[in-house]
Parts: structure tokens; sequence; C-alpha cells
């Protein structure tokens, strides 16, 4: 490293967030940009440690610790301390095809494994990429760059989330003739329609990248729904080869007594129409406001965060999030060790906004809800809470168990469902006949993305389940070069 003793000389510091009082008037971006002079001192933090475990991209635990696509994170740290800030992006560039996406909306893996985070606070390591490929952007680095021969090969991609964005960049780069199949009006899948403008922004950011997919010629059809708008055997019968990465979009529902009211919806239904409405300037029919509500969310990871972050910027009354699970300790429990990933209590950006109106964190922990009330004219109203304890079955399982006389009753005029995803939507699935495993995934072994029709490939969170978007760009880039070697009998894809 360029500086071998940085790690002891500075402390980590992040680029300052924009108050929380005034962000929630608007859906920009939440966070500010640090100097450059900063980001060099953060990049000397990275430590001459021998094993980088950063960049190992492994589960241990279940949970990914390290980066997921093998980010060369020491390298690129050293080369922004060192200003050399356009090899930096070429280093990133080698294993990741959208680091402004990774850089905005991951969470950080790597940071959760660093070696300095043994007992120190880590390295700022996602806060240095996004800032690498911000300013590739700004100077003009970033440009398209087509394949210099085609291959007379085509591949259908059906899906342009993370995964399908990342298969096809690569496969586009391999000179195969690449189309890419979106059921929505816009492409982006998650990136376009999960996640809310202020913690990504969709002209600036994804349309940008999307358009750059286009110039190097990659093809988007949109409004196009698989099995529905045109058949699967149509796309089998006209491509070379096929990647499905239609995610996994069947949400988990919460069947208790009440749930036929109306203002009880999903929180996707709920995030993607507002999104709509910030790029179409104005709402559709579908549209759902929080405007002068009190809004119960039952959830408590990112997509619960966000719905608190939409929920306030809409106006509504209150908010809350209703989280089954026990409050996460300050500190690391002694039976998650580094370098998994730190289980521990912190405050996303929905929390500090809430906080700073209500003035508390909005989560209620180890809380579940028990029944919907109406209010007469089928309109929730309320919701009936009680408080649970995990104790261990017969089996030696951790469930929870409802605690008599902690029973609440919240009032609610919108209540959105926040609990997961259980796997992909099955129509798609059943028009291809395609095998799937016992969780209702499609069936298709991890680096090899095979499926059980010839020429066919499946990645991301459809292949998986619910995951993270660094590891759909992992599946993607994988899914890629399965089907490069399917196709030309050899590949040189990473």
């Amino acid at each position: 490293m360029g500086k071998p003793t940085g790690f002891m000389e500075f402390q980590r510091e992040l680029p300052a967030d924009r108050s929380p009082l005034a962000r929630i008037k608007d859906w920009k971006e939440i966070h500010l940009h640090m100097p450059e002079e900063k980001l060099r001192t953060q990049g000397s933090r990275c430590m001459d440690c021998g094993v980088p475990f950063c960049h190992q991209g492994k589960l241990i635990s279940g949970m990914a610790s390290g980066c997921p696509i093998n980010n060369l994170i020491p390298e690129f740290n050293d080369l922004v301390y060192r200003g050399l800030w356009r090899d930096a992006l070429d280093r990133l560039h080698k294993t990741n095809n959208f680091p402004e996406f990774t850089g905005r909306v991951c969470p950080a893996p790597c940071e959760g494994s660093c070696v300095l985070g043994m007992n120190n606070p880590a390295v700022t390591i996602k806060n240095i990429e996004v800032s690498i490929i911000d300013k590739g952007w700004d100077e003009g680095w970033v440009v398209a760059k087509a394949p210099a021969k085609r291959t007379g090969k085509r591949v259908a991609v059906i899906g342009s989330g993370p995964a399908g964005l990342s298969a096809a960049a690569q496969l586009n780069q391999a000179g195969h003739n690449v189309t890419v199949y979106e059921r929505a009006d816009r492409p982006g899948g998650l990136l376009m329609y999960g996640i809310p403008n202020m913690k990504l922004d969709k002209k600036e950011v994804v349309l940008r990248r999307i358009s750059l997919l286009e110039d190097e010629g990659v093809k988007f059809v949109c409004n196009a729904n698989i099995g529905t708008d045109i058949p699967a055997e149509k796309l089998i019968k006209d491509y070379d080869s096929v990647i499905v990465c239609t995610g996994a979009t069947k949400p988990r529902d919460l069947p208790i007594e009440g749930r036929q009211l109306k203002g009880i919806h999903f929180a996707m239904e709920f995030l993607s129409a507002n999104t709509q409405a910030v790029l179409d300037d104005s709402p559709r029919e579908n549209f759902i406001t929080s405007e002068k509500k009190n809004v119960v969310i039952i959830g408590g990871g990112d997509t619960g965060t966000d719905c608190v972050g939409t929920s306030l910027r809409h106006g509504c009354v209150s908010v809350c999030q209703l989280e089954l699970l026990p409050k996460p300790p300050n500190e690391r429990a002694a039976n998650n060790p580094w370098p998994e990933w730190p289980k521990v209590y912190k405050m996303d950006y929905g929390q500090e906004e809430a906080a700073a109106v209500q003035g508390s964190d909005p989560r209620i922990y180890t809380t579940t809800a028990t029944k919907f009330e109406g209010d007469g004219n089928g309109n929730v109203k309320a919701v009936h809470t009680v408080q649970v304890e995990w104790t261990k079955n017969e089996q030696g399982q951790f469930v929870p168990k409802n605690i008599p006389g902690t029973e609440k009753i919240m009032p609610a005029e919108l209540v959105l469902l926040a609990m997961g995803f259980l796997g992909p939507e099955q129509p798609l699935l059943d028009a291809l006949n395609i095998d799937r495993d016992a969780r209702s995934n499609i069936l298709a072994e991890h680096e090899k993305y095979t499926t059980s029709i010839p020429g066919v490939f499946a990645a991301g969170d459809c292949r998986r389940g619910q995951s993270l978007v660094v590891w759909a760009f992992n599946e993607g880039r994988g899914a890629a070069r399965e089907c490069d070697r399917y196709l030309m009998g050899s590949t040189n894809l990473p």
C-alpha cells in the first residue's frame, strides 16, 4: 500500500448526508459528496493486511461475507490514495459492470469483513467505490464500448433487473446480439421500481447506464410480459439461448383477520407506484398515498425502511415498523464473529428521518400483527398487535410465541406488508415448463446456471431466492459466462 500506516493515523470518515428534515421534502438522493483530499485519506486507511477478506465473496452462516463480485478493493483503494482515479475506475470495471448501483444500494458486506474492522471502524469501501464511478462519469471516462465484431448469435434475457442487466452487458461485450425483455414500462427491474429515487436516482443514474448499454448494442423491449404478451416457446425458438432473470417478486402475505380490508397493500405496490409518479411528474391510477394517514409497516428490512422514507415524503401523520425479531446489539455478539456480516443495531436513512420527525426510531421490535380492524365501510382503521418471545419448539427450532397481556391497538389507515418474498412468480415458469426446486425457484446449479431446458439459463433471485443486488450481479455475470461457453464452445468472460 502507498501508506502502510494510514489505518493508524486516520479515523473512518463518511460524507455528510442531507438534513433529514430537509430531504423528506423532495425525492433527490440523500448523500452528499466528500472532497477528493478526504477520499484519498480514507483510501490510505486500507491496510497491507496480507489476506484481504473484503473481496472473498463467500457465504458464512448464510450471510454474505466480502464482496460477491470479488471487487479488487485493496487495489482501487490504493489507487485512489495515490490520486490515480482513471486507473482505479479501470480496476473497478474489471469486476463490476455497474459500480454506481452497488456503491449506492449495496449494504457493503465488504466492510463487514474488512480486516481493519476486527478492532477499528472498517475502511469506507462503499463510499470510495461510488466516488470512483461518479468521478468517471463526471470526467467523461465512462463511454460506450461496442464489441469489435459480432458472433451472429442471438440471446434473449427475460428481466432487466440487476441479474438481467449484468448478463446482457457481458454477453454483448462477447459479441452476441442481446435483447432484454421487460414487462414494466421502463427497464431496470428492481433498480427502477423497487428502490426509491432518494436512494438511487432513476434519470441521472439508472437510465444513464441503460442508455449507455443501448449505445453499445443491447436492445430493450419493454411492456413485454413473456408467457402472456409473447409466448415463451417463441423466445426459445427465435433465439440461440435464453437467460431467465425475473427476480423473486412473489410477496409474503399475512393472512390474518381483516386482510381483505382496503388500505392494506404489499410494499412493492406502494413503492413502484410512487416511483412511477416521480418519473411521470404525476400519479397514475394505481398510486397509493400515505398523506394524512397513520401508517403501519409490517417488516423491518430494507424494503420496510424504504416504505418509511416514502411515507414521510408523502406527508403521513405517523409511521411505525413492526419487527418480529429482537433489537440487535450495539456491538457484535459472541456468536457473530468477524468476518461474518455484523448483525448490529443501526439507523438507516428512513429511521433517521422518522426519528427527526417523530422523535424516535419507528421500529417496534419483537412484535407482530394479529388482526386488522375495519371502520365499518371496508377500510382498515387499526392494527391489533402483540409482543412475542422467541423460544425453542420440540424440533429445537426458535419460533415466536405470543406474550399474553401485551396486546395493543395501533391506528392505521394504511398498512404496508414488507415481509420479504417467497420466490419467483410462477406463470412464466409454468409456460416454460421448467424444473423448480422445493422453494419454487428455478432449478439450476450455482456457477453453472443451466436449467432443465437446453440453452436456457437462470440467474439472480429467481434461481437463488431473495438476495442482495450484488449477488444478482454475481449471478448475471456467471450466467453470461456459461451461456457464452454454450454458444461458442469456450469463453473468455470472467
